[in-house]
């Protein structure tokens, strides 16, 4: 799946170069363009001269420069930095920010593709490629740990630390756990960047047992709006340690390692995958919810539903309508089998035998390869809700959002559109949400609505599906939306984003934000203190 969007990815990049995509730059970015036409040549041969031999500076006219500008989501392609900065040391890092300062450029930092969901990794100033920083250094805990057996499968808990570079994303720390049994939870897409993904949260298939990524953080190093290097963890600037944990990247600092608690694996995990088509979604959604809330605090059993369908025509957008469930289970099969039975009657023949047969017993390592997929392909957009016990979705509010996924407009892009349920629980909801930045503790469901198109569709597709969105998300909450949404699915348009992303935390998160950003040199349209 991976080798076929990275097929699409570079095959896109001829057309783009064209200006096949276009979109208006984020407030700020006229200042920041201005800006970047000042900078005299000398300033940009300082900029180079200044960095490590590993490192290297890209302007536009780079014939290297086009690929590394172009972010994940090809909505925001047309947003071009004046320059890139591929660092490879802290140093690296440090030099470009305090040029970008003396200059006057804003300096916004990403880790490889740059998924940032609202474009937020991308900027008209300097633009930090934090790549080529992969670093993995794994060290064994020297003291007492706990060891543990869930049915098949031995974990040791706590085993010890792996100090990760930025650049490292989900799929450079799977080999770890192939190779030596070494696991961190983590996100399911393997492009994704472990720093976006542990400093918004962290969501994944193995978060009820081990906690978010952010839970899992020890200490991460950071290089400050001053150029000042920091390590904070709980013992050293705690309040920065803390709004690390669910504050989101690009706020206070451009990160550039993470040390993060793993456990030891041996043995295997149960792996289940559904499908049926959209005349069982009444049934499966609501039978689905039921089991995720009798399984609330098993922390071994992990689960994601939801609904899609993808094409152009009204006729294959019907016949691709699907709704499906897909998880693991740290235990026994006869486990997993016993809490899936409800789901397992629902369906055509057909289909009930498709399913039992989709239940197995695999390795850690077959499971996160299963489990894993990227985020949308080409353009996309987003929108979120924390879902608890007691808002969870209604027959109500399933019908309409099944009648509102046959109304799709279609596009060619073939992730189409739909939305998805992450269950959350076990060990993320034994945290106090007052304890890490991360608010959205006690909760049942994250729930992302999306829609997608491709580059080569109409602009009138993109418009098309943009308004679809909205009425898809109004349609199931009924104009009422969720009190919550997740900040690692940011939503541009989304109002009262400071109350839905951090809640009660937001207050604190702007203390912090003052404390090591106070002139708000980390900027966005949704940057904490903005």
């Amino acid at each position: 799946m991976i080798n076929r969007r990275e097929v699409l990815r570079a095959g896109t990049l001829s057309a783009l170069g064209a200006g096949a995509v276009a979109l208006t730059a984020p407030p700020g970015a006229a200042a920041a363009t201005e800006a970047a036409t000042s900078v005299s040549r000398k300033d940009w041969e300082r900029l180079a001269a200044s960095l490590s031999p590993g490192a290297t500076l890209y302007r536009p006219r780079n014939p290297d420069y086009p690929p590394l500008a172009i972010p994940f989501n090809h909505r925001y392609a047309g947003i071009h930095p004046a320059g890139i900065v591929a660092c490879a040391t802290t140093r690296d890092v440090q030099e470009a920010i305090r040029w970008a300062r003396a200059v006057g450029l804003p300096a916004v930092p990403r880790t490889g593709l740059g998924h940032n969901y609202a474009g937020y990794s991308t900027t008209t100033g300097l633009l930090l490629n934090m790549s080529r920083m992969k670093s993995i250094v794994s060290t064994a805990q020297r003291r007492a740990t706990r060891a543990r057996a869930y049915g098949p499968i031995k974990v040791v808990h706590e085993a010890g630390t792996v100090t990760v570079g930025a650049g490292v994303t989900n799929g450079d720390l799977h080999p770890l756990l192939e190779d030596q049994g070494i696991f961190v939870p983590t996100g399911r897409c393997p492009s994704v960047g472990v720093a976006g993904l542990v400093l918004g949260g962290g969501i994944g298939f193995s978060d009820k047992m081990f906690g978010l990524t952010c839970d899992r953080l020890v200490a991460t190093t950071v290089v400050l709006a001053d150029g000042r290097v920091v390590k904070a963890s709980e013992n050293s600037e705690p309040d920065l340690f803390w709004a690390c944990r669910g504050g989101a990247g690009n706020n206070f600092g451009v990160h550039t390692s993470f040390t993060l608690q793993y456990e030891q694996f041996q043995g295997n995990v149960g792996f289940y995958q559904f499908r049926w088509s959209l005349d069982s979604v009444l049934p499966v959604i609501a039978t689905t919810q039921q089991i995720v809330q009798d399984t609330l605090n098993n922390k071994r059993f992990h689960c994601r539903l939801g609904i899609g369908t993808h094409g152009r025509t009204r006729d294959r957008i019907r016949t691709n309508a699907n709704v499906n469930v897909i998880g693991q289970h740290y235990g026994t099969i006869d486990e997993l089998r016993a809490i899936l039975a409800p789901l397992l009657a629902i369906g055509t023949a057909d289909e009930r035998a498709h399913n039992r047969a989709a239940i197995r017993e695999v390795t850690p390592a077959q499971a996160t390869t299963l489990l894993s997929a990227t985020t949308p392909v080409e353009k996309f957009a987003s929108k979120s809700g924390i879902l608890t016990s007691r808002t969870l979705l209604t027959d109500k509010q399933v019908s309409a959002a099944a009648e509102q996924l046959l109304a799709w407009p279609g596009s060619g892009n073939e992730d189409g559109a739909g939305f998805a349920m992450f269950a959350l629980g076990g060990e993320i909801n034994q945290v106090p949400p007052e304890a890490t930045a991360f608010v959205h503790r006690g909760s049942a469901f994250i729930l992302a609505a999306e829609t997608n198109w491709a580059d080569y569709d109409h602009p009138d597709v993109a418009a098309v599906n943009l308004r679809w969105l909205q009425e898809f998300y109004d349609a199931i909450f009924d104009r009422t939306p969720p009190e919550h949404s997740y900040q690692n699915f940011p939503d541009p348009e989304l109002r009262d984003w400071r109350q839905a992303y951090y809640g009660a935390n937001y207050p604190r998160l702007v203390h912090v934000k003052r404390q090591y950003d106070p002139s708000g040199f980390f900027d966005y349209p949704q940057a904490i203190g903005s």
